[in-house]
This record gives structure tokens, sequence and C-alpha cells, in this order.
């Protein structure tokens, strides 16, 4: 999909001096962490991934250490779930807008999906009657993102049970990527996989840390045989993950709540400032997010021009960059922005060069 060759990384931070195009919080070094890695042997690790490691992740959940699978991030865990559970006779029922890990990798290997398109009208919530529309038979596997990427809603704790009942109740699985999940700002949700032995949990440390260049995620799931074929697909893969990885990792969830308790509140802070910076912009609409750092705003109307001419103006005139619609399958009338990468200050100019963008 175009978000890889159009995302930040790939067109070169210098280009862009106000980056509201990212999906975490801003990006950790080892030096503001506090952490000098040690003389590590760099042998091949456990498979399933340090066991210390592994109990940090289950720690407080209600599950174990051997419910827990380390991947290579989110995106590896998505691909092993994907590549695990579905084929060209399965059908897959996902959440959209969405991006592309959820989206491509189940049309590579050719399944048959039904897409739940959450509506800017109804506030981009999950409306379970819709999910149960579309199970059929052949339904093998309910994929959704909880607080959502890239509109920031998320799920009560009653509405995330009842999804729960309604896949058991069909004999298929739920999938919950749960990346943001530590940054909800109305309480953090159980780990979906505490639910029942037929759901997934998937996360990672990019979000919430600041860390994606260390690759960790996860798969939490309490089915035992389950939990033997995501490993047999993980070891054909990467076998297992990097002990320097999964060092950094374990460091910083011994450090957890340190590391998240002045987080959500300037997150809550950032999310102030865009609502702020909305009322007073006439020619955008929001639904407010209730998790994570990104949003996804809608132009009341096609800016002068056409969308293509905002964005090329948004970043050549203005130095200023945003997730296009179309990273999500939306029209490009929609853009995520990111406002927990970026400085205040950063953030405060990228938001003024939307708002001249828009008017030509």
């Amino acid at each position: 999909m175009p978000i890889e060759v159009e995302s930040p990384e790939e067109l070169g931070y210098s280009t862009i001096r106000y980056n509201l195009a990212e999906s975490s919080v801003a990006d950790q070094s080892l030096g503001a962490l506090g952490l000098t890695v040690p003389d590590l042997t760099l042998l091949y690790g456990e498979h399933r991934g340090n066991g210390s490691l592994r109990a940090l992740v289950a720690a407080g959940t209600g599950l174990g250490a051997e419910d827990v699978l380390i991947t290579a991030g989110a995106a590896g865990a998505l691909f092993i779930v994907a590549t695990t559970l579905l084929n060209s006779d399965s059908h897959l029922v996902v959440v959209r807008p969405n991006y592309a890990t959820n989206l491509e990798t189940p049309r590579a290997i050719g399944c048959d999906i039904a897409f739940v398109d959450l509506q800017f009208e109804e506030g981009f919530r999950l409306q379970a009657e819709r999910v149960a529309e579309a199970i059929t038979s052949r339904t093998r596997l309910i994929s959704i993102t909880c607080p959502h990427n890239p509109t920031g809603t998320t799920l009560s704790p009653a509405e995330l049970r009842d999804l729960a009942l309604l896949a058991a109740s069909r004999g298929c699985r739920l999938l919950v990527d749960e990346t943001y999940r530590e940054l909800a700002f109305d309480g953090v949700l159980p780990m979906a996989a505490s639910l029942g032995n037929h759901v997934i949990s998937i996360s990672s440390l990019s979000k919430a840390y600041g860390v994606p260049g260390i690759r960790i995620g996860w798969i939490a799931t309490q089915d035992r045989a389950l939990r033997e074929r995501f490993l047999a697909a993980k070891e054909q893969i990467s076998i297992c993950g990097s002990v320097v990885d999964e060092w950094i990792a374990e460091q910083l969830l011994m450090r957890r709540d340190e590391l998240l308790r002045d987080t959500l509140p300037e997150m809550r802070t950032r999310r102030d400032l865009v609502a702020a910076w909305l009322r007073q912009e006439d020619r955008l609409e929001w639904v407010r997010p209730e998790g994570g750092v990104v949003c996804l705003p809608r132009m009341k109307s096609e800016p002068p021009g056409g969308t293509a001419a905002f964005y090329e103006r948004l970043r050549d005139t203005h130095g200023a960059y945003v997730g296009p619609g179309h990273w999500f399958e939306m029209p490009d009338t929609y853009f995520r922005l990111g406002y927990g990468w970026p400085t205040r200050s950063a953030l405060e100019s990228g938001l003024a060069g939307i708002s001249s963008a828009l008017r030509g």
C-alpha cells in the first residue's frame, strides 16, 4: 500500500519540518532512558521470547508468561496470526479504516474479506450488530483495533466483552490489536486475551513507549495449541528475536509505571490543543479521540485545487505532513493527524500549516 512509500521515514525526516503523520509518542534514545547495553551474549534466544520479558508483558492481566509469544513488533504478530489462521477457503471480518498489515496480508493470502466500515456520522463507533451481520459460516477471524488507529475511538469494557461473546457464539476467533491499550484516556481495558481462549491480543512497545526501533511486540492467547502454531510460524520467519531488543524491552517494562506516569497527562494536553485548534478551524470536523495519539479529521469540502494540491502545499510550502486518507482506504478528504510525536511547538506550527494549506 502507498503508506509504505509515503511514510515519513521513507521520505526522509529531514524533508519534513512538522511531522504530524506519526502514530506514536516521541522516539526515545538509550541515553534518555538511562540505558547502557551490557555485554550480552549474542546467541539464539528463547524462541518464545525471554521468559522474564514474557512475564512482564503478562503481569497484572490474568495471563501468564506461557500465554505470551514475543514477535517482531505488532506488524510481525499480525502477519503470524493471519498466515496461521487464514487461507483461500476462509473468511475474515475486519474493521475499516485500518492500516496495511490488517488488510494487505489477508488479501495476499486470498481469503474472503468482509469490511465493517466505521462511519464519521456515528462517531466512528464499532457497532456489534454490524459485526454480527458480516459473520458467515466460513468466518475464521474477527479483527479489530482498540483503541482504534486511525480514529482514536475505543470500546467500553462491556462492549469488548460482548464482542468476545459474539465471536464465541459464532465459533470464530476475535483478534484485538491493542497497541494503544496503555494510552486510553478513560481507563485501561482488560487484555482482550483474558476474555476467553478464542480471543487473541496483539500489542507492542512502539506506540506508548516511543521505541519502534527495537521491534518488540507480542501475541497473547490462552489457547495452548494455537500458541504452538504461532510459535511454529515465528520459527519459520525469524527463529527467535534479538537478545539486545528483548533486553531493552525488559528494562522498559520493569519501569512501566514510571515511564507512563507523565505520558497520559501530556497526551491529554496535546488532544486539548488539537481540540482548541479545531474549534477555530471551520473547514474541518473531527471525532474526539478517546485513546492513542492519533485522530482522523475530515474536510467539510474539497480545498482549492483538490486534495492532492492540499497535501502538496502542506508539505512543500508549509513543511508539514499528515497521513492522507488513502493510507487507510478512505477518501483523501480525511487525514490522520498524530499529536504525540512532535514537540508541542512543532505540533502548533503544523496545525497552523494545515489551516493555511486548506485555504490555498
